[in-house]
Parts: structure tokens; C-alpha cells; sequence
């Protein structure tokens, strides 16, 4: 039997086994062995959380510019490894080979932007109200993090994360799914190679019951920044909250794509697709309401149902493949379980099935849509993580907005049409926390921020400049150079 790659935690600078048990990881593509990783016990944690907080005392006073400088050459160095990370990416977690690349892509733009922070990082100096007296405001870190994320994005996620933390002079202990180790650890050895200190990031591989609960119960946590499910997302907030930590969520989507009646039906049809079936479904981004004018709906099923029936499906290391496997068997049925519930709740239009014959070794799901569905519907109200999408019909711009803003989640709403006054009301009318117009659900820039609104997190957001906020406390500093005591308001009056 072919030995497959072991991963193992990476604590203070050094790769070292744990004393949990081993975990197999399979390529959803093929259900084949990739490697094992190696789970890790509270007291693993424990360490792993101690080093970050020693390292951090150090960590702190490092120069910004000169974090800057090292995470420039992290950048880089990603970058000259982007194919290899890419191939790893679609072995671990089946997305087709393209999307892989430009996911790293997201990793290394977020770099290089962090690194450019360190340059920045801008408080404020603003007048004071008395003479003789200087006014400011600085950014100081938080303290030490922990970062657990999932499978769907292992590393652009953990990079929104991870950057912002460490620029700003915080330290780390990441959990990433178990699903996807080798993206983490390939990850890590580049921090290792270039330089990045002992103790400032450290790996723990383990399961969210047993790593994750350790990360978000331990008294040296001063952040905790997770994306996952909305029921992980409120017991972490629950049990950070009791200790009051700073907590980050990220969660679920319910996202829509409105076409109106003056759209253009393919450039919509562009966007469903690749929204709705990209990273197949399994996107917190990914659109699985289409809300559609009553006066082009045929038109739209009728392109949409012969596009949808011509996607390759296959293994995402082929390059003409469309849609990939879903990550698991227990997804697969979770999947079906909902399309069987959808079929009820409104008219299957293509697809429904869970796919055997040739692709009888993955797990493969058929894209599916389902039309004439109720606003209220199931389908229509809980997060799938499939690629499912139901269209939803009314019969104006208002009804629209409606049906969009009736959601538990807030993430990203988008809007086709060419109509200038229904662009700029959707805008302010649709209540997520992204907002796009004339294009899909998907494709998040990492200089502006990233995050929802209702059920989909806590006001928080990852990317861009926002993310710096969650890492950085503000501080308010006076200088009184007067001589004198002064009393602010007391004497100002």
C-alpha cells in the first residue's frame, strides 16, 4: 500500500504528533486516501495556545513595516507555489481545478494587501478642546487569536483571517477543518520557510468538539474568529461570550439573485450558473434563490434548464470541469433529503439526483432547479450547501425586494437589470452585506469587507480595512503639555 503524508500539528516552530487519533482524508473526487491526519487533545491545545502567548509579549513590538516586509515575502512566496497549493486544494475539497486557482489567488492578494498595512495601520490625531494638549487615537492587538475555519475556502479564509491578525501584532492558533489539513499545512511550511518567529502562528488539526471547544474555552483566547454554521456560530458566542471575549462570526447564506424584466436573460443565466453551482453549492456566497420577473420567467427557465443539463460534471482536477464533487457522503444525502422536500414544495425542472455509473466513486450531486417555489418554502428559507437552486416568481421590482429581505441570513443579494432607478434602490433596499448588480452572489474583492448582516454573523467582518478592526483595540492617548492640570469639559466651559 502507497504511504500517504501524515499531518501533523505545527506548536512554537516545531511538527510534532499529538496524542489523539489519526483521521483519514479522502478526495471527494474518488473517495481515494490522500493522507491522515493527526487529531489533537485539549492539552495540545493548551500549548499551542501558551506559545502563541508567550511568542506575542515579542510579537507585539515588532516594527508593522517590518511584519510588512515578511509578509510580502509570504506573498511571494505563495505565489511561485500557486499550481501546487492549487492541486492540493481540489484533491482535498473536489472544486474544479480553475476555482482552486483562483482561491489561492484570493490568498495571495490578501497578502500582499495586509502587507501594505503594516505601512498604515491609521489612528487618528484630531484637535483637542483644550490649549496646550495633543488629541489621538492608536491601534494596539488584541492579543492572542484563535482562528477556526472551514473546508470550503482552506486558504482564503484562513488568509482574511490570519494576515490581519498577525500585522497588527497579534499571535495565532488556527484550527482548520479537518477535511482539508494539507492546505494548512502546506500553508504553515511557508510561514516556516520564511522566517515567521516561533510561537507567532501554530497549527492545531482536530475536530470542533474536541480542538475547536478547547480554542474557544481557554482563558489565554483573547479572539476568537470563526467561519462555519450558523449552530456552531451561537455556541461559540454563547461560551466566548460568558467570557468575555471578542468574538468574529461568519456564517450561513440564503442569498438571492433577482432578475428583473429588463435583464439581459444570458449575461442572468451567466451569473445563476456560476453562482448557483460554483464550488457545487457549497459556498456561504452561493445563490439558491433566483427571484425572477413573471414576464421573463420562461424565458429564463428555458436557457437556464438547457445550460444547466450541458455543465461537465466530474472530478475538479480535469480542467473542462464545471461542477466537482460535494465533500462527503453525509452532504450527498443531506442534499437529496432537501431536493426530495423541494419536490413537494414546487416543480423540478432538471436534475434531482444523487449521480452513479461513472462518477458511482465520488460524491456527486446532479445540478438541480426547482421552480415555482413559495417565498416561505423550506427550500426557499434554510441553507442547503448544494447545488440546488429554486426560482421564486413575483410580479415587481417591490415584490422583489421583499422576498429578498425575507431571510433569517444577510450575506450577498444580486440584482439583474438595466433599469438605473431599480440599480440604485437595490442598493439601499436590499439588507445584506454585500450587495451586487449585474453580476452573481460570488466573487468577493479582498480589499473591501466581507461579512453579513441578521443570522449570518455578529456585525463583523473579514477582509479588507473591517478586518483590522477586529484584531486591533483603539486606544485613546492625550498629551498635555500645558504645565497645568486641566479638566476637559470642566474647564472648556
Amino acid at each position: 500500500m502507497k504511504e500517504v503524508p501524515a499531518y501533523k500539528n505545527y506548536i512554537n516552530g516545531k511538527w510534532r504528533s499529538t496524542q489523539g487519533k489519526w483521521e483519514k482524508v479522502i478526495n471527494p473526487a474518488n473517495e481515494k486516501v490522500l493522507a491522515e491526519v493527526n487529531l489533537s487533545t485539549p492539552s495540545e491545545v493548551d500549548e499551542a495556545v501558551l506559545a502563541a502567548k508567550r511568542a506575542q509579549s515579542v510579537w507585539k513590538t515588532v516594527p508593522a513595516p517590518e511584519k510588512g516586509e515578511l509578509l510580502f515575502e509570504i506573498s511571494q512566496k505563495l505565489k511561485e507555489r500557486k499550481e501546487e497549493l492549487s492541486q492540493l486544494l481540489t484533491s482535498e475539497n473536489g472544486k474544479p481545478i480553475q476555482e482552486a486557482r483562483g482561491e489561492v489567488q484570493e490568498a495571495i492578494d490578501m497578502g500582499f494587501y495586509m502587507a501594505g498595512e503594516g505601512r498604515r495601520l491609521f489612528g487618528q490625531t484630531v484637535p483637542a478642546e483644550l490649549p496646550n494638549k495633543h488629541a489621538m487615537s492608536i491601534r494596539c492587538p488584541v492579543g492572542t487569536a484563535g482562528l477556526i475555519t472551514p473546508w470550503n475556502f482552506p486558504i482564503a479564509i484562513a488568509s482574511w483571517k490570519m494576515f490581519p491578525a498577525i500585522i497588527s501584532g497579534n499571535t495565532v492558533v488556527w484550527k482548520p477543518a479537518i477535511e482539508t489539513p494539507g492546505m494548512a499545512d502546506a500553508f504553515v511550511r511557508i510561514l516556516d520557510e520564511c522566517g515567521l518567529p516561533p510561537g507567532v502562528v501554530n497549527l492545531v488539526h482536530g475536530t470542533g468538539e474536541t480542538a475547536g471547544n478547547a480554542i474557544v474555552e481557554h482563558s489565554q483566547i483573547d479572539i476568537v474568529s470563526f467561519t462555519g454554521s450558523t449552530e456552531t456560530g451561537r455556541l461559540i458566542a454563547s461560551k466566548a461570550g460568558s467570557m468575555l471575549k471578542k468574538v468574529s462570526l461568519e456564517m450561513g447564506g440564503k442569498n438571492a439573485i433577482t432578475v428583473m424584466d429588463s435583464a439581459d436573460i444570458d449575461l442572468a443565466v451567466d451569473g445563476i450558473l456560476w453562482s448557483g453551482f460554483g464550488t457545487s453549492g457549497q459556498r456561504c456566497t452561493a445563490a439558491s434563490r433566483i427571484i425572477v420577473h413573471r414576464a421573463v420567467k420562461k424565458e429564463l427557465e428555458k436557457v437556464l434548464v438547457k445550460r444547466t443539463k450541458e455543465l461537465m460534471i466530474g472530478d475538479g482536477a480535469k480542467e473542462d470541469t464545471d461542477v466537482g464533487p460535494v465533500i462527503s457522503r453525509k452532504a450527498l444525502e443531506s442534499i437529496h433529503e432537501y431536493v426530495n422536500i423541494g419536490r413537494q414544495e414546487g416543480e423540478l425542472l432538471c436534475g434531482g439526483r444523487i449521480l452513479e455509473g461513472k462518477h458511482s466513486k465520488g460524491n456527486y450531486y446532479e445540478p438541480t432547479v426547482i421552480t415555482n417555489v413559495h417565498p416561505s418554502a423550506r427550500i426557499a428559507q434554510e441553507e442547503i450547501f448544494g447545488p440546488v437552486i429554486s426560482i421564486i416568481p413575483v410580479e415587481n421590482f417591490d415584490e422583489a425586494m421583499k422576498v429578498n429581505n425575507d431571510s433569517a441570513y444577510g450575506l450577498s443579494s444580486s440584482i439583474f437589470t438595466k433599469d438605473a432607478n431599480e440599480v440604485f434602490r437595490a442598493m439601499h433596499e436590499m439588507d445584506t452585506g454585500i450587495v451586487y448588480v449585474n453580476a452573481g452572489t460570488t466573487g468577493a474583492e479582498i480589499h473591501l469587507p466581507f461579512g453579513g448582516t441578521k443570522k449570518t454573523g455578529n456585525g463583523h467582518r473579514d477582509s479588507g480595512t473591517a478586518s483590522l478592526d477586529v484584531f486591533t483595540e483603539w486606544k485613546s492617548v492625550y498629551v498635555d503639555y500645558s504645565g497645568s492640570l486641566q479638566r476637559a469639559q470642566i474647564d472648556n466651559n
